[in-house]
């Protein structure tokens, strides 16, 4: 099974900021997912972030919170 684009490119972004300390690293993809995500692509990583999925990314999901 491959993985979902959403959760793929969103895992991508998180690896740029492993350097970092979680928190901010998930702030960090959390901003760049604001400025260059379409709503449709943010839906599906937030229907994908759960079990399984980088705890950045999971974060950085909670920080966008569900509107």
């Amino acid at each position: 099974m491959s993985t979902p684009p959403a959760l793929r490119l969103a895992g991508d972004i998180a690896a740029q900021f492993q350097h970092l300390p979680a928190d901010e690293a998930a702030e960090r993809v959390a901003h760049h997912i604001t400025l260059f995500w379409d709503p449709r692509m943010l839906a599906q990583l937030r229907a994908l972030a759960g079990a399984g999925c980088d705890p950045i990314v999971a974060r950085a999901v909670t920080l966008l919170g569900a509107s």
